[in-house]
């Protein structure tokens, strides 16, 4: 990702950023002092983070920002020279510096040509407080000799007392020389020191560029759409080695012919004819050969060229995971002291790549899981020590990628999840009766503990026990497409795992028909996919019901849903998605079931507004859109008809009484006009019409649905009406269904290829306009209705 363009930024905002900086690489280097307080090169990180603070403050007349920062380097210098050893109550002290350092930063007053004097009661408290810690080791301050900073450091300033400040340490005057050296240039070039300190090391000569997040996400969004279109090489390869192969046989077609005429006199004209057409076809074979060569390659090269492309786009979103989990160590360090705990937290994969808006959505949640982990996950010292472990527990979070998401996992080894206590908590709570909660499974406990208001503590502190929380941040993960899993062992420890996408920009979806059209249902929504035997349905108080692992869980159509004609579902099983929580669940009924796949989000016009149920769009690879459903949308939309009690039955066509089965008819032609007229010949004498657009989308139906003919084209995209009748013909459930070729090529050889290939009839598109087609369909199958 590129680096800030700092130039344009002001004087004020360049400070907030170097605050920003070094109060991190303060807090950073104070945690690790708390454990080893004399480490040197923590302490040094430390003096100069506060002298850097210090030069920035005077830059930009910040005097409390001066003052504040200069006792604190004070102090760490003092505890360098092995005056001072830090502890806890004073790591507190040095921390409470830090956030007033950062609250200088978001005072209002903060503006170009303002100072903010050093008169502030809180900057004085803290000054007094650190100096009186320095005088419990009979240490003077420059804060004690005088209301105002010291500011002798500054060229052409008068140094304070010796008896106060103590110059006359020939190390402490080497090192103030030193610093005095190293202001001067900070002065005559502030901006660029400053960039150099928010810039890493190796990005320093980097020319960088202002580029906002907007058009950060269009060029990733056409990135998405060449890699999309690049996928459209390889099937217009494949039908160029069909029409290879049609050349193969109409040279042998030739060959044949020039066989069978071998026994009669011909003319040399004819012989020439021949074996100019001959020629022809073997050039043609030559020249298509040498062309599907060059495609190949170019579709090679497009992919990788569309694939680099994206993922350059998709880099420049990406930032390191370090960058959103910087303030947690400081977190779970005041958290345990509040709680009387020891406890740190171990990071690991701070070099992992997350997406920038999967970044900032995560830092609610996880800063709850930590808390979480803290409070009642790690125990006390005394109880740590008792039961065998070290007196400080541990609290790890990790980021990695795996499977081609990120996942994030949130542990610690503290006494893990009483279960028993769980499913007394679900009892109490009258979430189930205790026989069932006897039967609960672990993670079936553990799924109680995302419901709002599930809490099993009984006091209510500043940190928990109001049971708001996991459920939050469950809708969080599910906010960006996540899943969380809990996983738990008594007196061992909890574990969190988060799994995401690797960016928002993609989605992985199942693909369902509804209605002829096709839908996107994100994986991360879906509870289950499942076929579901017409048998299994129950009628509950008027309602339909199905059973899935022990739950009732009710029918609702997506035809009724997205409010388009009702569909009547013809074959013995139903293709159900279940959306929704555990407790509230809903089976969404679909036409079928169309496959995974994974989808470059291409959000929608803004001035649509919002859609009903639907969140945004995508390309297939044939470039034809298809829309992502909005599932959380889409429960409301189900559970508003449900409190209505306005769902509508599944239905079937059924004979019962009078009415009568409907004979289904599948037509497949990539002319809209011949499937037009086909539809309505055959539908106006009663028959059940459905439509394909080529080879692929009908060998598609007829696998998913039950259908009691085909009628098929032949010259056809993807795949041609010989490919489509030879694989239904093979296929052990439908080499009995009847099929009928309809095309315009009336040549023998052509009603041979299709007859040969288990076509039951083969007609002429002139057909149309007699009762040839009809004849046909009444031979096959009978009279619309049976």
């Amino acid at each position: 990702m590129s680096a800030p363009d700092l130039s344009q930024l002001s004087m004020h905002d360049l400070f907030r950023l170097e605050t920003e900086n070094q109060t991190q690489a303060l807090t950073s280097g104070l945690l690790a002092l708390e454990r080893d307080p004399t480490a040197a090169d923590h302490l040094e990180a430390c003096m100069r983070a506060a002298h850097s603070l210090k030069g920035a403050a005077r830059m930009v007349d910040v005097d409390a920002g001066v003052a504040l920062a200069h006792s604190m380097e004070d102090f760490l210098v003092a505890c360098q020279e092995g005056r001072v050893t830090l502890d806890q109550v004073q790591i507190d002290l040095l921390l409470e510096g830090v956030d007033l350092m950062m609250a200088l930063t978001r005072n209002p007053d903060l503006d170009p040509g303002q100072s903010v004097g050093s008169r502030r009661p809180d900057v004085d408290a803290f000054i007094a407080n650190l100096a009186r810690a320095l005088a419990q080791q009979g240490i003077a301050t420059a804060s004690e000799a005088a209301a105002s900073p010291d500011l002798s450091d500054e060229p052409g300033s008068q140094p304070a007392p010796d008896a106060q400040i103590e110059r006359e340490t020939p190390k402490r005057e080497m090192r103030e020389r030193e610093m005095r050296e190293r202001e001067t240039p900070e002065r005559e070039t502030p901006e660029r020191e400053t960039t150099e300190r928010e810039l890493p090391e190796r990005e320093t000569s980097d020319r960088v560029l202002r580029v906002t997040v907007d058009n950060l996400n269009r060029l990733l969004g056409l990135a998405g759409e060449s890699l999309v279109e690049s996928r459209w090489l390889k099937p217009f390869g494949q039908s160029l080695l069909r029409l290879k192969r049609l050349h193969y046989k109409s040279a042998k077609a030739i060959d044949s012919l020039r066989a069978a005429l071998s026994h009669h006199a011909l003319d040399e004209r004819a012989l020439a004819e021949i074996s100019e057409a001959q020629r022809q076809i073997l050039k043609c074979q030559h020249f298509l050969s040498e062309r599907l060569v060059d495609l190949d390659a170019s579709d090679r090269r497009s992919t990788r060229l569309a694939h680099r492309l994206y993922d350059q786009a998709l880099a420049c979103r990406m930032r390191p995971f370090a960058d959103g989990v910087l303030k947690f160590p400081r977190m779970i360090r005041d958290v345990g002291r509040s709680l009387g705990k020891q406890v740190k937290l171990d990071i690991v994969g701070t070099a992992t790549q997350v997406d920038r808006d999967i970044l900032e959505k995560l830092e609610a949640p996880l800063g709850h899981l930590l808390r979480n982990a803290v409070d009642h996950g790690i125990e006390t010292p005394e109880d740590r020590l008792t039961a065998g472990k070290t007196a400080e527990g541990v609290v790890c979070l990790e980021a990695h990628h795996s499977a081609g998401a990120l996942q994030i996992i949130v542990s610690d080894d503290g006494r893990g999840i009483d279960l028993d206590k769980v499913r007394e908590t679900v009892v109490k709570r009258r979430l189930a009766n205790g026989k069932t909660a006897g039967r609960l499974s672990e993670s079936e406990l553990l799924e109680f503990l995302f419901l709002p208001g599930f809490t099993m503590k009984s006091e209510v502190t500043e940190i928990s026990g109001r049971g708001v929380g996991l459920d939050v941040v469950q809708d969080m993960i599910k906010q960006v497409r996540g899943v969380v899993r809990i996983s738990s062992q008594m007196g061992v420890g909890t574990r969190f795992h988060l799994q995401m996408p690797l960016t928002l920009s993609v989605v992985r979806t199942l693909l369902v028909e509804v209605g002829g059209e096709p839908y996107a249902f994100p994986l991360a929504y879906i509870a289950r996919a499942v076929r579901l035997p017409r048998e299994k349905i129950e009628i509950l108080e008027g309602r339909q019901h199905f059973e899935l692992d022990g739950q009732q869980i009710g029918l609702i159509t997506a035809h009724q849903v997205f409010g388009r004609d009702e569909s009547k579902y013809l074959s013995d099983d139903l293709s159900v998605v279940v959306l929704g929580e555990p407790r509230n669940r809903y089976g969404l009924v679909v036409d079928r079931f169309l496959g995974g796949r994974e989808l470059v989000v291409q959000p929608l016009d803004s001035r649509l507004g919002k859609i009903k149920d639907i969140s945004a769009a995508a390309l297939m690879e044939d470039g034809s859109p298809i829309l992502i459903v909005d599932v959380e949308d889409m429960i409301r939309s189900m559970e508003k008809l449900a409190h209505a009690d306005r769902l509508n039955k599944v239905r079937r066509d059924t004979v019962s009484g009078g009415e009568k089965c409907r004979k289904r008819v599948l037509v497949v032609d990539d002319s809209l006009t011949v499937r037009e007229l086909q539809r309505k010949l055959l539908d106006h004498h009663g028959y059940d019409i459905e439509v394909a657009v080529d080879g692929m989308d009908g060998w598609n139906a007829v696998r998913t649905g039950h259908f009691d003919l085909v009628v098929t084209d032949i010259d056809m995209p993807r795949m041609d009406g010989i490919e489509l009748v030879a694989l239904i013909k093979k296929d052990a459930n439908l080499k009995g269904m009847p099929v009928v070729i309809l095309s315009y090529k009336d040549r023998d050889d052509d009603r041979r290829r299709g007859l040969e290939a288990g076509a039951d009839y083969y007609l002429t598109k002139g057909s149309f306009h007699d009762d040839t087609l009809l004849r046909a369909v009444v031979d096959l199958i009978g009279e619309a209705h049976a």
